[in-house]
């Protein structure tokens, strides 16, 4: 099994680098899998391979985009039913599978589950890494999306119960006067909150601030 190339540790100040994509290829034909490891390296992706599913499911799945290059047919499970069990667990991990007997409900059953695309064997380079370019393309944008939410929880989790309560009736769309009448406060009090929230939540207009509301599930 080969694991992920070792980068060395950044110096204290320095800026953190991005971590390179990762292909991780799940194949028991080794051959393939040496392959598939030069064919990657050599556009700058690094790789870890994996004979068996066991050894992928006990290994610590590297921090950075990625993808998995999955073969339909492997000992012990298949590919597909792999495919079912990584969406069980959570493991969110886009797939190009690959395959030397593919056939339409197969392919089919893949795709409906998520997959990037469905390889038969013998393909051409070019179009496994268009594949897994697809792929990891795919997690970037999840892991961003990822971020995003937990950065916009984070600030939501900064704002007072007041703020919070008033957040949520400012997005429901409830002017500042009505909002007064439902918290009993004065009207100014209620601009100063909104105005704190909205500083706080950085939000530039309410249009984004009934964004974000919808985005975390803020319900008056």
């Amino acid at each position: 099994m080969t694991s992920p190339q070792t980068r060395a540790a950044p110096r204290a100040g320095a800026p953190v680098a991005i971590a390179a994509p990762v292909v991780i290829v799940l194949d028991d034909d080794t051959a393939l899998r040496e392959a598939l490891s030069s064919l990657f390296r050599s556009v700058g992706l690094d790789v870890a391979l994996y004979a068996t599913a066991a050894e992928l499911l006990a290994a610590k799945l590297p921090d950075a985009p990625r993808c998995l290059v999955l073969d339909v047919r492997l000992p012990g499970v298949s590919g597909l039913d792999f495919q079912t069990h990584l969406a069980r667990t959570d493991v969110d991990l886009p797939i190009v599978f690959m395959t030397g007997h593919g056939d339409i409900p197969m392919t089919v059953r893949a795709m409906k589950a998520g997959a990037v695309d469905f390889l038969t064997k013998p393909f051409r380079d070019q179009d496994m890494l268009d594949a897994v370019a697809a792929a990891i393309v795919i997690d970037k944008g999840r892991r961003e999306a990822r971020a995003a939410a937990s950065g916009l929880q984070s600030l939501y989790e900064a704002l007072s119960a007041r703020e919070r309560q008033i957040m949520a009736l400012v997005t429901a769309g409830l002017m500042n006067k009505q909002v007064a009448a439902e918290v009993g406060l004065s009207e100014i009090t209620v601009k100063i909150h909104r105005g704190n929230l909205m500083r706080k939540m950085r939000a530039k207009t309410l249009a984004d601030l009934v964004r974000m509301a919808d985005a975390l599930g803020v319900r008056n």
